[in-house]
């Protein structure tokens, strides 16, 4: 490996270790066995390092998502599927998601992080419309990404805030279904539509 993918690890180890407030420039050097220079060098400064090893974290979980998902897109049964997937990640020992909710958290302390974040964001939310829908990624619509994208995400969000917060009443995927179910049920009975 070269310094550029050293710096991206060890800031990755650092990340989970120290979070992002908390890890300095020298941790990131120390971790990845390079120097204070690479950083500049190779990406301009340590917080886009930061946020750019956060984003190969998101990606690389992101993947576990696309598990065995079963159920026909749209499906109850795929959402409990891919709900299932998402909430295991959440279960692991060394979780990232506690590190998420640190980042959401700095908002404005750190906008060059918070622009890379925001659009990689965008990009999880158009995920996630492929991942519950079976569409490809590359063939969903704008108006979907801000529309169904962004209420997956926002549950994602609110998920991640549970999980953290207090796993033992955290909801799992059952959970999530049969609210969704019951939020079908209500929306049909106020139309005068059978669910």
């Amino acid at each position: 490996m070269g310094h550029r993918e050293d710096l991206l690890e060890g800031a990755k180890r650092c990340l989970l270790a120290k979070g992002f407030v908390r890890t300095t420039a020298r941790d990131i050097v120390k971790e990845s066995g390079t120097n204070l220079a690479s950083i500049g060098y190779h990406y301009g400064s340590k917080d886009a390092l930061l946020a750019q090893a956060y984003v190969a974290m998101v990606e690389n979980v992101s993947e576990a998502f696309d598990g065995e998902v079963r159920g026909e897109p749209g499906s109850l049964e795929r959402f409990t599927s891919v709900w299932s997937n998402i909430v295991a990640t959440m279960r692991e020992p060394g979780s990232m998601w506690r590190l998420s909710l640190e980042v959401v958290a700095l908002g404005d302390q750190v906008p060059e992080v918070r622009d890379h974040l925001a659009r990689a964001q965008r990009e999880g939310s158009r995920g996630f419309v492929a991942l519950f829908t079976g569409a490809p990624e590359d063939e969903v619509p704008e108006e979907v990404v801000d529309t169904l994208g962004t209420f997956y995400t926002t549950l994602m969000m609110g998920l991640m805030a549970q999980w953290t917060f207090d796993p033992k009443s955290a909801p799992d995927a059952g959970r999530l279904t049969d609210g969704l179910r019951q939020v079908i049920e209500g929306a049909a009975a106020a139309t005068g539509d059978a669910p």
